[in-house]
């Protein structure tokens, strides 16, 4: 058996390769084509693993093996099904290390904020198990002699979870976890930029207990397996973590059986400063907003409008403390962000500020000047490389203001007004996360009828919590996760009318 530190180093020196397998009705299989796709990692462009290239008689497959587990997992009591995903979260953290280093590799993002994901995901599975207690129904009076209305919530039957790549454990588990307590199957699919850590957990599985069939993972283009998996008659429901422009293409896959959608998308979150905020705690919060992961978060800080009376001295501080962000390797203890998840991000974001400054705006800071950045680029010159970088912007409508960057990016705009910030804010097609600094309680009121997202950060960073609710308005999705609503979203509702005047 080898150590952690020895794959990580292996792989390094291309000695050796993670290459992971389907987990399909309990066993480890390839696919059909028998064909493999290379993982590549962000911080060298080698590769350091393959997965199988998967099809369409591949996707039904695993929706084949989810119906046949589906009946007799749904009769399970709720919290025997509990009892099972604590096993996952229990094999999932016997593996932590491992995960974290495998995730790292392949998506990008530093070693802390690895092994914080797949901490978040355990967790993720561990709520979900508790959630058994949580699943209710309702008994209402009927207008009818001798007769009670039931409303049950029973599970859909066979699930899908397509996986985001900028953290696909744990939005693997945030759906896997409350998907089965529910009753329902599931057949995952992760990213083909960043599946090796996703298809690693699935083959830890063949150890568990699970009943087979009710977990399996697959990977495949969004094009090919994806698609079928969204519009097989066997899909009851399809959970997606993407872009809106995924979501877009999911809405015409499913839209032939109706098949029931939550979709998570993309988002554009306003970074709001008023003249009365605590401004050294929103330069510390933005800076994490904006930078964690690179920027490759969907509740990021997007574009920030900060008042007038406060601007210049935001300005100042937010500049100096980016400043001390140093890019580098994912393994590097002094890195605070690592490199992009692939070229093509970078050439979108080089062409987006490109467009912004020809739409008048200008650059306040570019990270690439430090002088720490040339050592860097020749340990590793083939790296997806980008440091961060502050535009000042006059314009609303510029596109740094309006379109998805994901990505160490800020764009700062002055405000003269609350009332000024909210139309700003709303003026948007996506509606996902915002932020709001300010002591004035009237603003913050306003802000709760007002600002049209559906997850708003008032005087703090971002970080959804386990039993709160994360979802999205406008372009940014339907549906949701986490907390009792999340939940609510993997059952369906069936009515009884009881009469007993027999």
């Amino acid at each position: 058996m080898y150590t952690i530190n020895w794959l990580i180093s292996s792989i390094l020196e291309d000695s050796l390769m993670i290459d992971t397998q389907f987990f399909i009705g309990g066993e480890l299989l390839e696919s059909s084509t028998n064909r493999r796709v290379e993982v590549t990692c962000p911080a060298t462009n080698k590769t350091i693993g393959t997965i199988p290239l998967g099809n369409a008689e591949d996707a039904h497959h695993a929706l084949t093996k989810a119906t046949m587990a589906s009946k007799e997992w749904a009769l399970l009591p709720a919290q025997t099904r509990a009892g099972f995903i604590v096993e996952l979260a229990d094999i999932m953290e016997e593996g932590k290390e491992e995960l974290a280093k495998i995730l790292s590799l392949e998506q990008g993002k530093i070693i802390n904020e690895a092994r914080g994901e797949v901490g978040g995901a355990i967790g993720f599975l561990r709520y979900a198990a508790e959630s058994a207690r949580r699943i209710e129904a309702n008994i209402l009076d009927s207008e009818i002699k001798d007769e009670r209305i039931w409303i049950e919530r029973v599970p859909y039957g066979v699930t899908v979870g397509l996986l985001a790549w900028n953290f696909p454990l744990a939005l693997m588990a945030r759906k896997v976890g409350n998907a089965l307590v529910t009753g329902n199957c599931m057949v995952v699919k992760p990213p083909t930029e960043t599946p090796l850590t996703v298809m690693r957990y699935g083959e830890m599985l063949v150890k568990s207990s699970l009943p087979k069939g009710v977990l399996n993972f697959i990977t495949g283009t969004g094009r090919e397996v994806g698609n079928a998996l969204v519009s097989d008659k066997l899909t009851k429901l399809v959970t997606l973590t993407g872009s809106t422009g995924a979501g877009r293409q999911l809405y015409k896959a499913a839209a032939e059986n109706i098949t029931v959608l939550r979709l998570e998308l993309g988002g554009k979150a306003p970074f709001i400063v008023m003249d009365d905020a605590n401004v050294d705690k929103a330069v510390q919060c933005a800076v994490v907003a904006r930078f964690t992961n690179c920027g490759q978060i969907c509740t990021c800080n997007e574009r920030m409008y900060i008042h007038e009376a406060v601007y210049d001295e935001f300005s100042k501080k937010f500049i100096a403390e980016v400043k001390k962000l140093k890019v580098g390797d994912s393994f590097d203890p002094e890195a605070s962000m690592g490199p992009k998840v692939n070229k093509a991000e970078i050439e979108k974001l080089e062409n987006m500020i490109q467009k912004s400054i020809a739409q008048g705006s200008r650059i306040l800071y570019d990270g690439s000047k430090e002088a720490y950045v040339s050592t860097l680029l020749s340990e590793y010159p083939d790296g997806n490389w980008f440091f961060p970088q502050i535009v000042e912007v006059s314009d609303n409508k510029n596109i740094l203001m309006q379109e998805e960057t994901f990505g160490p990016v800020a764009p700062m705009m002055k405000i003269g007004s609350f009332e000024e910030a909210l139309e700003y804010a709303n003026d948007c097609e996506y509606g996902l996360s915002a932020y709001l600094f300010t002591n004035n309680a009237k603003n913050i009121m306003r802000m709760t009828r007002e600002l049209e997202f559906g997850e708003v950060y008032v005087n703090r960073e971002n970080r959804e919590l386990i039993n709160g609710f994360h979802n999205g308005f406008k372009l940014s999705g339907i549906g949701g996760e986490d907390g009792k609503f999340g939940l609510e979203g993997y059952l369906q509702k069936k009515t009884i009318y009881m009469n007993y005047d027999i």
